[in-house]
């Protein structure tokens, strides 16, 4: 009787590890801290910094990691201020729909999302870096033409 009871006990404890993981996942938390490796020439944070400087940055609405903006390439950080500004942008694609049919942002209805293009040093078309940002006010950085995406935590 008291292994049953052992294997029920380790059974149910299992079982919450897994909801606990679940809901984690779910709700676009994080059971361990992410990291994320900073772009060539950005200064690194120490971890103590690092949950410092988390406490004053924006909830990040997906399971994606998340960058610093001021760990973002230059071009990137100038093309997050015209966002702020509102414009004027500087290509006629900038502030089109972005319409997500890669998956790999949070899933919203059509029009949500918005596109800005971030200039490539050496480019002569757009190039392949893009900012997205949604109607919540999130922004993601992709610098591999939609191929992958960080959160941008932003200082409020």
């Amino acid at each position: 009787m008291n292994r049953s009871r052992s294997k029920l006990v380790a059974f149910a404890g299992l079982v919450i590890a897994v909801v606990v993981l679940v809901v984690a996942m779910v709700g676009g938390g994080s059971l361990s801290s992410q990291t994320t490796t900073p772009e060539p020439g950005s200064a690194t944070t120490s971890p103590t910094t690092a949950s410092t400087a988390a406490s004053k940055l924006a909830a990040n609405p997906s399971s994606l990691p998340a960058i610093n903006a001021s760990q973002l390439p230059k071009e990137a950080r100038q093309t997050l201020a015209l966002i702020a500004k509102g414009g004027p942008y500087p290509y006629d694609r900038d502030g089109v729909n972005f319409g997500n049919f890669e998956g790999l942002l949070p899933k919203k209805s059509g029009g949500f999302y918005k596109e800005y293009t971030v200039p490539t040093p050496g480019e002569s078309d757009r190039g392949a870096r893009r900012i997205i940002v949604g109607k919540d006010s999130a922004k993601y950085y992709t610098p591999d033409h939609y191929g992958s995406f960080k959160f941008i935590a932003e200082d409020k």
